[in-house]
């Protein structure tokens, strides 16, 4: 069911997708691609919301910062300098996230409204961001088709093509809760990554791949997450050509278990320390699946470069269950 959702200031109609199958409702929003809320039962059968979101889209707007369940690119997670070499060229970005560019700059992917159409069990978004846009170059032609498979799972997969070299690197920004509200610090994480990229002050990754092995990044076996995580893990599978179950997330108190599957070689664990009113810190946790951060700049680190004749490609499967 597609539906208005609201109207910017320039007079840009907004849509919501409401996708419901065995038992799990998504609901998903053409302005950011927006992850709205997803609603699924506990192991009482009670459903809940479990993901962070607003209800209306003036919120949206007035509280961007979060990025609340948004698609974010061109470029998510951060690029140091806002700069990157390309074919002999530098691109100089915004500096959002100064002296950094994040996630695509102050009016990436998560700020513009996508063409929505309706697909087999999901949802269609596509837009094309033009060459120069925040900066990045290339015509981009992008897509995201959000669906639920028989289990109620959410599968969103990613394609692009560009008429010049560019560097692509998508996902979804949702923050988690599966206990529906309340610190989410409680939650149990397990993660199939024996390495992280270690940060510098800037929270961009110094080019080591450093072992987890007798330190808190450790979540080889599920353990409490806690707080104060905002790193990326190197995924011990690396880049596949499908999707390949590398994390659970697991709420005692309700039962309601997250498993995240994904074709990319890194994940993010952000446990939203800045998260501010009318949420607060620590009330989400973002599994943001991924290539490394500042790869552009790191030739050593999996390649995000794209170019013309070929096709972008991610997927990502976020399975809901109780226990």
């Amino acid at each position: 069911m597609i539906e208005h959702f609201g109207t910017l200031s320039d007079g840009t109609p907004v849509h919501r997708c409401t996708l419901e199958r065995a038992g799990v409702r998504v609901r998903v929003l053409s302005y950011g691609g927006v992850v709205q809320s997803v609603e699924t039962p506990d192991r009482e059968g009670r459903r809940a919301n479990v993901v962070l979101g607003f209800a209306g889209l003036e919120d949206y707007l007035e509280h961007s910062g979060p990025y609340l369940g948004a698609l974010v690119g061109r470029y998510a997670n951060r690029i140091a300098g806002g700069r990157f070499p390309l074919d002999g060229l530098t691109y100089a970005l915004e500096q959002n996230n100064a002296p950094n560019s994040l996630h695509g700059g102050a009016y990436g992917f998560d700020k513009r409204v996508w063409d929505m159409t309706p697909v087999e069990h999901g949802v269609l978004l596509s837009r094309v961001a033009p060459h120069g846009e925040e900066g990045f170059p290339g015509r981009l032609e992008i897509s995201a088709r959000y669906t639920l498979d028989a289990s109620g799972a959410l599968r969103i997969a990613y394609e692009a093509v560009t008429d010049a070299p560019t560097v692509v690197n998508l996902t979804n920004h949702s923050y988690f809760n599966l206990a529906g509200s309340g610190p989410a610090g409680g939650h149990e994480l397990r993660l199939d990554a024996s390495r992280y990229t270690p940060v510098d002050a800037g929270l961009i990754p110094t080019g080591e791949l450093a072992d987890v092995t007798g330190t808190r990044f450790d979540f080889r076996e599920p353990r409490g997450i806690g707080s104060g995580y905002d790193h990326n893990f190197v995924l011990d599978k690396g880049v596949t050509a499908e999707p390949v179950e590398v994390a659970e997330l697991y709420d005692p108190a309700s039962g309601r278990v997250l498993t995240v599957s994904t074709t990319e070689p890194g994940l993010q664990l952000y446990t939203a320390e800045y998260l501010s009113d009318p949420f607060a810190p620590g009330d989400g946790v973002a599994l943001e699946t991924q290539h490394f951060p500042d790869s552009p700049n790191r030739p050593e680190f999996p390649t995000t470069v794209l170019r013309p004749g070929q096709v972008f490609r991610s997927a990502s499967v976020y399975a809901f269950s109780a226990r």
